[in-house]
């Protein structure tokens, strides 16, 4: 499971011009869902996400996590993480887990997060338009088969 995690000041989504989710401070994370992952991928994630210090204490240096802070986050999904770009110039999703079953895991990590901190959501599946104002610009990678 891939997370794209941006430390924001405001994001939201738009699905068909009406927006469906706004977040103030806090988290966007574009999540993506591998084939072969599974439950404890959820868990390694949610644990780096909820306590990832990435916000600054009183002297600016990174040492507050997204709880600390009374932030919150917006989960979109994001398949295009799984691309695969080493042959020709068209990315290669074949990483990406099926809908069916990424929905599934998508929809439980959404869920688990909750238990932890308040979480907006996309459409799983819709073209949607993203909008991010950065705080920093912060933007940190993980991947749950590398914690």
């Amino acid at each position: 499971m891939k997370a794209l995690i941006q430390r924001v000041k405001s994001s939201w989504v738009k699905v068909e011009d009406k927006e469906i989710a706004r977040i103030g401070k806090g988290y966007n994370i574009l999540l993506g869902v591998m084939q072969g992952d599974n439950e404890l991928d959820i868990e390694k994630l949610i644990k780096k996400i909820i306590n990832l210090r990435i916000f600054p204490n009183e002297l600016g240096k990174f040492d507050k996590n997204v709880v600390q802070v009374g932030g919150e986050i917006l989960v979109v999904s994001q398949f295009t993480l799984a691309a695969k770009c080493k042959r020709g110039n068209r990315p290669d999703f074949t990483e990406a887990m099926p809908p069916q079953e990424a929905k599934r895991l998508y929809e439980e990590f959404v869920t688990k997060l909750s238990s932890y901190i308040a979480v907006q959501t996309g459409e799983f599946g819709a073209m949607m338009e993203v909008g991010i104002i950065n705080d920093g610009p912060v933007t940190i990678g993980l991947d749950s088969k590398e914690l």
